[in-house]
Order: C-alpha cells, then sequence, then structure tokens
C-alpha cells in the first residue's frame, strides 16, 4: 500500500513539475522581445502553440490556466509586467481579450493534438491564432476606437505571428515521440 501511495505521489510531483516547467517556458517567452517594426514582439504565441501542441488538451489548458493565475496572483509573468501593471488590473487592460484567447487557442491545438496526432493536430495552430485575435481584439474594442482597431491590435502582429505558429508547428512535428510522450506523462 505505501508503495503504490509513494509511486502516486512521485507521478503527482512528476505531473507538478512538467506544468512548472511549461509555465517557465511560457513566462520566459513572454520577457524575450524581438525587436520587429513597428512594435516589439514577444515569443508566447509559438510558446503556447508549442506546450498545447506537445502535451496535448489538458496540459496544455493546465498549464496556460496556472499561467494566467499566476500573472493574476500579480507575479510580473505576463509581457511588460511590472513596468505596465501587475495582476487583474493587467489582466483586464487591452490586452486581457489576448490572454484569454492564449487559453482558449491552447484548448483547440491540444485538443486537435490529442484527436488527430501532433502532425495533424498542428493545422488548428493557425485557428488558435484566430481564436487569439478574435478574443484579443474584440476586447481591444473597449480601449480603442475602431478606426485604429485593426491597425493596433492586429496589423502589425500578424506576419510575425504566422512566422511563429509555423515555428511552433515545425517544433511539434520535429520532437521527438520520447518527449511528447514525457510530457503527456506516458514515458
Amino acid at each position: 500500500m505505501s508503495q503504490a501511495l509513494a509511486k502516486s505521489h512521485l507521478r503527482a510531483f512528476t505531473y507538478l513539475a512538467k506544468i512548472a516547467l511549461a509555465v517557465g517556458l511560457i513566462t520566459l517567452s513572454a520577457k524575450i522581445t524581438i525587436q520587429f517594426w513597428p512594435v516589439p514582439m514577444t515569443m508566447q504565441v509559438a510558446a503556447i502553440l508549442l506546450v498545447a501542441g506537445l502535451g496535448g488538451l489538458r496540459f496544455g489548458t493546465v498549464s496556460v490556466g496556472i499561467y494566467l493565475a499566476a500573472g493574476a496572483a500579480g507575479l510580473p509573468v505576463f509581457a511588460g509586467t511590472p513596468a505596465k501593471g501587475i495582476g487583474l488590473v493587467y489582466m483586464f487592460g487591452p490586452t486581457g481579450g489576448y490572454l484569454l484567447g492564449f487559453l482558449c487557442a491552447a484548448a483547440l491545438t491540444g485538443w486537435a493534438s490529442d484527436r488527430f496526432g501532433r502532425g495533424l493536430g498542428t493545422l488548428a495552430m493557425p485557428l488558435g491564432l484566430g481564436v487569439i485575435y478574435a478574443l484579443g481584439v474584440a476586447w481591444l474594442s473597449l480601449f480603442v476606437s475602431n478606426d485604429n482597431l485593426l491597425a493596433v491590435g492586429l496589423n502589425p502582429f500578424l506576419f510575425g505571428d504566422l512566422c511563429k505558429v509555423a515555428l511552433a508547428a515545425l517544433l511539434t512535428v520535429l520532437a521527438p515521440d520520447a518527449l511528447a510522450s514525457w510530457v503527456k506523462g506516458r514515458g
């Protein structure tokens, strides 16, 4: 009995460690800034899609959910934090819709990866990006006039984000099967 309990605790600890690594990757990707015209970009989209593509629905959504919870709790995990605010104030600011979009994109990509395998699951990544933009731009419309909405919330980021989708898809497909199995808890 105690051996089974110890094994169960080890599995739980390992799963939490994997989630912590994923949250760390997403946080690091929010802090990595690539100078791009007209605005700097982060690597969050690539990291979120990669985590969901490798880990599937459960792992992807739990990882992004904990990332968002850490940000809501006031940890400086988001792009521009703490300089641009922290916690719920940041989350309910202009980028709040994009943050919600991250969770939805992780769910969509993770579901597709579980349902169709990593290769075909990557076809959901552009749809995930579309969800991020739909929720992000809709929320941003509360802060920016409709005349400037696409110029501020979509156009400057689209090319770079499409490149990040391609990178996440490539890394997901090229990842060794052993890594994907380990992330999903099967190895």
